[in-house]
């Protein structure tokens, strides 16, 4: 798309510098022309619409110009807002989190180790971590983990069982032999 514009008043005038902020606001209020080449088609489309509304054809693309600079700037300002308060989230959760689980030298508690196995459930005695359990998948761990059953570690390679929970989100593994046998209650 190619465009030039012209001052209304004046074509080929040089542009003079404002002598006061008065003659400036002035100068920004002109109106300018602005050429530019668009298809045959849309130009027919828009004298069709302009002769429809009876008004210059420079009139229907100036408020449609108009228009489409306002959403620009509205949806702007929406993302804007919707970044900013996904952003708030964010650091809401985060500090819930840090409340939950403070550091080491913020409490004066002395720092346990912690084992990375994110939202992998942890054997118990009475057998909590399989409660809820709609079934199991057998797979080959690609890393270790622990089995929810007997609270053993699991090697990379070895075979084991993924439980399948109606819970997003929730996983465990069970060791081949750790499996619940027919009749055995899977709590």
């Amino acid at each position: 798309m190619h465009f030039v514009t012209h001052d209304k008043t004046a074509d080929d005038a040089p542009e003079e510098m404002p002598a006061s902020d008065e003659e400036a606001k002035a100068k920004s209020k002109k109106e300018r022309v602005l050429h530019t080449r668009v298809p045959a088609v849309l130009e027919q489309e828009l004298k069709r619409l302009a002769q429809s509304l009876r008004v210059p054809v420079s009139n229907v693309v100036r408020t449609i110009l108009e228009d489409a600079v306002e959403t620009v700037d509205f949806v702007g300002r929406r993302a804007e807002g919707e970044l900013r308060g996904a952003a708030e989230r964010l650091a809401n959760e985060r500090q819930r989190l840090r409340n939950r689980h403070p550091r080491a030298g913020e409490t004066g508690a002395p720092e346990e180790p912690v084992e990375h196995e994110p939202s992998v459930e942890a054997a118990t005695p009475s057998g909590d971590a399989l409660e809820g359990a709609l079934g199991f998948t057998p797979l080959v761990l690609a890393s270790a983990a622990r089995c929810a059953r007997t609270g053993r570690m699991l090697a990379a390679g070895e075979e084991a069982y993924l439980v399948l929970f109606a819970e997003p989100g929730r996983q465990a593994f069970v060791a081949s032999d750790a499996l619940p046998k027919n009749g055995e209650k899977e709590s």
